[in-house]
């Protein structure tokens, strides 16, 4: 166990560190940040001094050096559109971006789940049927598209609920919430579905693949032939067979919910990270662009550490195994 760990924790230094190349790359090559403190019309001499005073004169590796302490501190400089710390812009918008991930993947999971078994169960019903049209449309339809049919739909023709924005937010400490106010359960129920259905759908779609595979396998036909019942064959034995490979797309679907929120937050105009990079992007605000690249990296690799951990808890082949390994 003890070695499984320490080589999942080798192998996410090494992409923290490969991550943080890249994201110092942007300042070398996508534009000069002196330039965009100083503007145009700076004199040389301006323009050598804040070199100076930002490092930029030394050697590559040594400014990349610089970076990766910083970064592991959690500074990135100042942002050069706002000219306000990138650390302090990232913790406001956070929050929000946790929290619609959050309400999102627990969207797909309770619903994903159910469905899939009961696809499953029950796939020549006109319900499972319906079931996998609709989840043909979620993984074929663009999110952009969903949000701005939801917005269509129950914002402006039904007027059920608002179109933009977080709403009413209660702070806690430096963390902020809007689930802690009726006005912001309103503003969140658009995006989060918006955000959850593609994962819900792929959710769906695999329980029943692997509720379907598993329900072929040997030890399920000796339950059946032991005269067991099928609530207890389907729950007891096939469910939670079928849910040890679903673990793992479902830990790594909260990252992807969390790194491609963008366009979500975009549509919905969702104060979140998201948001931001977009922002950042459109005015090459290099140093926001780098910070958010870094945390999303740093997401993947904790809840990919995570899910493997879980998954090596939870499957005895694995121990088995890494123990004949050693």
């Amino acid at each position: 166990m003890f070695a499984f760990v320490l080589r999942r924790l080798l192998q996410a230094v090494i992409v923290m560190v490969t991550v943080a190349f890249i994201a110092f790359m942007l300042f070398q090559y996508v534009g000069d940040p002196v330039v965009f403190l100083l503007g145009q019309d700076a004199s040389p001499q301006q323009i050598r001094q804040l070199r100076t005073d930002l490092g930029l004169d030394q050697p590559f590796f040594v400014q990349f050096w610089h970076f990766l302490v910083n970064a592991a501190q959690g500074e990135f400089g100042l942002s050069l559109r706002q000219g306000a710390k990138v650390s302090r812009l990232i913790g406001e918008r956070f929050p929000a971006t946790l929290e619609l991930s959050l309400c999102a993947a627990v969207m797909a999971i309770v619903l994903g789940i159910p469905m899939g078994v009961y696809a499953a169960l029950r796939r020549g019903s006109f319900t499972s049927q319906v079931f996998l049209t609709l989840s043909l449309l979620g993984v074929s339809l663009p999110t952009f598209l969903i949000g701005i049919l939801l917005i269509l739909v129950f914002a402006v023709l039904l007027g059920w609920f608002p179109s933009f924005g977080r709403g009413e937010v209660t702070p806690l400490g430096w963390w902020t919430t809007g689930l802690l106010t009726a006005d912001g359960w309103h503003h969140i129920v658009l995006p989060a579905v918006t955000l959850a259905i593609f994962q819900l759908t792929l959710i769906m779609r695999l329980v029943r693949a692997e509720m379907l595979e598993v329900l072929r396998t040997d030890y399920i036909k000796f339950a059946r032939a032991r005269g067991l019942p099928d609530r207890a064959i389907h729950f007891g034995h096939a469910l939670k067979n079928t849910l040890v490979p679903v673990m793992t797309i479902i830990g790594l679907q909260l990252g992807t919910l969390i790194a491609f929120s963008i366009i979500t937050e975009s549509v919905f105009q969702w104060p979140g990270m998201g948001l931001l990079f977009i922002q950042a992007v459109t005015f090459a605000d290099i140093p926001v662009m780098a910070a958010y690249l870094c945390l999303i990296a740093l997401i993947f690799v904790v809840i990919n550490l995570v899910v493997d951990l879980l998954y090596f808890a939870v499957d005895p082949r694995l121990r088995v195994g890494n123990a004949q390994g050693h």
